[in-house]
Formats: structure tokens, C-alpha cells, sequence
């Protein structure tokens, strides 16, 4: 079981949106190379980096931002947030990402998606974003009709490496994590899921200890470390301790 530390890019700097409604935006760091050195020497094992700007522009805007993370951490860094083209996958790939993560595309052009689970095996994840368990898409500024689960299951056998199941509802405002409609899309699916939005509290991480969590890779937090809600060490030995 992962625990994802998550740094949120916006104008350069760190934040963690409210609701993913990028007016309600609070800076935690100005240097996101700096944050990611500290969730390294932390312990954790992987991080996850969204790029918000990219998300709404349908292109990378703070990649500067990331390649400065890449080159001053060891540890695998996940990334979503505007990538868009296999070109783009393949760069970032290359500039040394563990994972690139499709969210937009994944619903606008599922074929893309496993072209390039084809093409770069095990690093393709895809971003699955529901408001009210419909998929948002755009940076979450328009909701389709399509379902979690039935995005999730045009990619059954495609290679897809993970999904990352945010609760947008949850995002950003400490409610705790939708365990119930993320462990049904597990449940649905092969593809390992990870948990996101709305992680508040150790009491989060209790639940992650539990047997019928395992049939997920791991969670996300952002805002709960970020408050000192979780202390880092006692979460990462409390999830060590029940693997």
C-alpha cells in the first residue's frame, strides 16, 4: 500500500485547490524541487505531481516546475495534468517520469490511451475524475455523462498500469476519502486503483491498514500533509507494519 504525497502545480508554485476550483488556491511552497527533496527525505516512496495549469490549457505550462523536481529527487514521480499526445507521453518519459498520467484524453480519445500503453508499457496510468460518480474532464470544468466504472472498463486489458479515482467532491476539504465508491471501482476493474481526494487524518490511514484495502495500490494526500494532519513517519511505519 502507497502513500502518494501529492505536490499540485499552479504558476510554479505548490497549492492544493478547494473543490479543484483554481480561485481557491493556497500556496504551500514556492519551490516544488525543494518540497519534493522533503516528502523524499520524509521516506516516501513515489509522488504524485499535477500540473493544474496544464490540466485547463490541454498542454504542460509548469514544466519547468517538474523537470526541476525530476532532477532533484531519486524516487519515481508520477505526472497528469495536460498531456495530451503520444509525442508528449514519450517526452516526458524520456525526461525521466515513472508514470504519465491521461485523464482528459482518456475519455475525448480512449484509443490514444492504449496506443501508448502499447508503446511504453507499465507507465501509462489514467486519471478517472467523477463529480457526483460522473467523470469530469478539462481540468474538472465539465462533467460528461460517462460513469467511473464505465471509463474504467473501456481500458480492461490495455496495459493501463493504474487508475488514480479522485472524489472531487471530497478534493481538498478534508471530508476523508470516498472508500465505498473507490473500492466498488476496484472491485469493477483488474486495473490497480489509487485512491484520491479528501484524505484528512490518521484515521485515513487506519483504514488503508485494513484486509479489504488491499486491492488497492495505495492513496493520495496533499492538504492533510501539508496541516501536519498526517504525521508522515507514523503513517508510512503504520502502513509498512500491515503489508
Amino acid at each position: 500500500m502507497i502513500l502518494f504525497p501529492a505536490i499540485d502545480l499552479k504558476d510554479g508554485q505548490c497549492v492544493r485547490l478547494k473543490l479543484g476550483d483554481m480561485e481557491q488556491a493556497t500556496v504551500f511552497n514556492d519551490s516544488p524541487a525543494a518540497q519534493a527533496r522533503s516528502f523524499e527525505a520524509q521516506g516516501f516512496e513515489y509522488l504524485h505531481v499535477v500540473d493544474l495549469n496544464g490540466a485547463f490549457a490541454g498542454e504542460s505550462v509548469n514544466g519547468s516546475a517538474v523537470d526541476a523536481i525530476l532532477q532533484s529527487v531519486k524516487f519515481p514521480v508520477q505526472l497528469g495534468g495536460g498531456i495530451r499526445t503520444l509525442a508528449h507521453i514519450e517526452a516526458w518519459l524520456n525526461k525521466g517520469l515513472a508514470r504519465v498520467i491521461l485523464g482528459t484524453i482518456a475519455v475525448r480519445d480512449p484509443d490514444l490511451v492504449k496506443q501508448a500503453c502499447k508503446a511504453f508499457p507499465g507507465q501509462v496510468a489514467v486519471g478517472i475524475d467523477a463529480r457526483g460518480g460522473k467523470v469530469a474532464v478539462e481540468g474538472w470544468a465539465e462533467t460528461s455523462q460517462l460513469s467511473a466504472i464505465e471509463l474504467a472498463k473501456r481500458f480492461e486489458g490495455a496495459g493501463v498500469a493504474a487508475i488514480i479515482y479522485t472524489d472531487i467532491d471530497r478534493d481538498g476539504i478534508l471530508a476523508g476519502i470516498n472508500w465505498p465508491s473507490t473500492l466498488e471501482l476496484a472491485e469493477a476493474t483488474s486495473i490497480p486503483v489509487i485512491a484520491s481526494g479528501g484524505l484528512a487524518a490518521m484515521t485515513d490511514i487506519e483504514m488503508m491498514t485494513r484486509p479489504e484495502m488491499r486491492i488497492l495500490e495505495g492513496a493520495i494526500s496533499g492538504r492533510a500533509l501539508y496541516d501536519g494532519r498526517i504525521d508522515p513517519e507514523e503513517a508510512l511505519s503504520m502502513l509498512r507494519a500491515a503489508a
